[in-house]
């Protein structure tokens, strides 16, 4: 049975076709949640609390995305929440004239392709990423890590497609400074 059938069957109360729409998604929500919360037991807790919303609202759900997007707004969401409980352990971007300074620009083609599997280099990226807040660690993870679109990432995050690419080009140059932070010391 294919997506569209399944999200049909399922609306219509078929146990089985909601199991199988939770059993093709849990993996990929629990990673994305593990993304942005990187701790096990938060990650599992917003996917429970995204397939709950999940069979709670899934008669709302139109069609007019793909599954996976609406699911994904939905984990942004639930992450967004679990976030603002903690407020101020992220760096703000909001000023970002610093980060763009020509000074902090690395040229990211003299970087070896092998660099990227050393431990030290996706340690530092990792921390990185986790002193970005939630709302730009969300939009990097999906535009570089999970490849969406700007404009999938947009309706995922309910930003509008120019917002996307400033939260995106804010966090690129936030980490891309951290790393040469990083590389200096």
């Amino acid at each position: 049975m294919n997506e569209e059938n399944l999200i049909e069957e399922a609306k219509a109360g078929n146990k089985k076709a909601l199991t199988e729409l939770v059993n093709k998604y849990d993996q990929t929500i629990y990673n994305f949640a593990f993304k942005i919360c990187r701790d096990p037991s938060k990650a599992e807790n917003i996917m429970q609390e995204t397939f709950f919303s999940l069979i709670k609202s899934l008669h709302q759900f139109d069609g007019k995305s793909k599954l996976s997007t609406w699911l994904y707004r939905i984990v942004a969401n639930h992450c967004l929440m679990e976030a603002r409980k903690k407020k101020n352990r992220f760096v703000s971007l909001e000023n970002d004239d610093d980060l763009i300074e020509e000074k902090y620009v690395a040229d990211w083609s003299t970087v070896p392709h092998k660099a990227i599997e050393n431990d030290e280099l996706r340690r530092i990226l990792d921390e990185s990423i986790q002193k970005l807040s939630p709302e730009y660690r969300i939009v990097f993870l999906l535009r570089d890590v999970e490849g969406l679109s700007t404009e999938e990432t947009g309706k995922i995050t309910d930003l509008s497609v120019p917002a996307v690419k400033s939260r995106l080009h804010r966090a690129r140059a936030f980490l891309r400074n951290e790393i040469n932070e990083a590389f200096k010391s």
